[in-house]
């Protein structure tokens, strides 16, 4: 499996930034670690050697950055609006610095004029990748969200401004009109959320069960899946559900 580390300095973080990058062509997938995660967790926890058959045989490629929760979703030492802020900059970071990287590359060895992304993420990391699906229909068309919680009050408690409001798709999803230009975007996209019913699942659940009501209210159709009581919030299972949804976006 070709892979290629990259430390780059980003101007919306205003520090160094490190990623790698898995595989030789194909889809190019964001993928967003856990809580607090860094980089190297895609390959460490195994991520890495169950979607091998999908990169080494050129279809798909994984660009695995890190995160800045200990600052933003989880810092327990900046007030809300400092680290919503900050949570902004990184989202801007991976929008306007990591996707423009990705979009590049798919040209290049995927030959595609203008290539549409996949996002990635477990637990935390498919909050993330959630809100950035959603936001972002036009750059991505592909979502794989498990176990996560998709309403930003997990973090941030009864505190709501405009930037808490955007991060948090329940809520913006709510207020979507029904003429507008993302819903068609919607349509063309493949979405996957899938949590478990067994240990340390029961906030995920409810926040995918949340999450699957405001979608079906908006009619916007997704494959949300429930698996069984003794599936648990772990590495093994998470690594289970790609082998079970990949052939479902890449055939």
């Amino acid at each position: 499996m070709k892979m290629q580390y990259e430390k780059q300095y980003s101007n919306c973080l205003g520090r160094e930034m490190e990623f790698k990058i898995y595989g030789h062509a194909g889809k190019a997938m964001l993928y967003i670690p856990c809580q607090n995660g860094r980089f190297f967790d895609f390959e460490n926890f195994g991520m890495a050697e169950t979607l091998a058959p999908w990169i080494e045989a050129g279809k798909l490629q994984v660009f695995s950055v890190d995160t800045l929760d200990a600052e933003t979703w989880s810092s327990g030492h900046w007030d809300c609006r400092e680290r919503i802020s900050r949570h902004e900059q990184w989202f801007h970071y991976l929008i306007d610095e990591v996707v423009p990287q990705m979009i590049s590359r798919a040209q290049e060895t995927n030959r595609e004029e203008e290539p549409k992304l996949m996002v990635f993420g477990c637990s935390m990391g498919a909050m993330h990748a959630g809100n950035l699906f959603f936001r972002h229909p036009d750059l991505f068309d592909m979502v794989l969200a498990l176990s996560g919680v998709y309403n930003a009050s997990f973090s941030f408690g009864d505190y709501m401004d405009e930037l808490v409001y955007q991060n948090s798709p329940v809520h913006y999803l709510s207020n979507l009109p029904k003429e507008h230009e993302y819903r068609a975007l919607y349509k063309r996209s493949k979405m996957v959320f899938c949590v478990g019913q067994g240990a340390w699942e029961d906030e995920l659940l409810a926040g995918t069960r949340e999450l699957d009501t405001v979608l079906a209210r908006q009619d916007i159709a997704a494959w949300v899946d429930y698996w069984g009581y003794d599936v648990n919030h772990d590495w093994y299972w998470w690594r289970r559900q790609v082998e079970y949804f990949m052939p479902f976006f890449l055939q």
